[in-house]
């Protein structure tokens, strides 16, 4: 089974779809699922699932509830739930997650810490707080 396929337990549709020839600067929130295939700077926040395609790049501080990587992250990311990153994924910054799935060949370049309950209720709020 492929670690990325079209639909995965409890997603339902993309709500926001930022294209491959897409540029988005400053602080990104939605309440339902986003995905990324171009470049997004800032800062995004969603309570939801975020999809980032293979050539997608993020240059942003990241929060959100399920983290489905393929591409680049140059940030800090926070997902209360599950982080799955794929053979081609890059994280360059800190990874907070309760859940984490990583592929062979995925490069992780910061530090990795592993929520438990206590810590999952602290790190929603913290969510909530960066998504103003």
């Amino acid at each position: 089974m492929a670690l990325f396929s079209n639909q995965t337990e409890g997603s339902s549709e993309t709500e926001t779809i930022i294209g491959p020839s897409v540029k988005v600067e400053g602080n990104f929130k939605s309440e339902g699922n986003i995905s990324v295939n171009g470049f997004v700077q800032g800062s995004i926040t969603t309570s939801a699932d975020l999809r980032v395609g293979q050539n997608a790049k993020i240059k942003a501080e990241v929060a959100a509830k399920n983290l489905f990587l393929q591409g680049e992250i140059r940030g800090n990311v926070i997902v209360s739930d599950k982080a799955q990153l794929s053979s081609t994924a890059k994280v360059l910054g800190n990874i907070t997650t309760k859940i984490l799935s990583v592929e062979e060949g995925a490069v992780i370049n910061g530090k990795c810490t592993m929520l438990h309950e206590q810590q999952e209720s602290e790190n929603k709020s913290e969510v909530k707080r960066n998504g103003k």
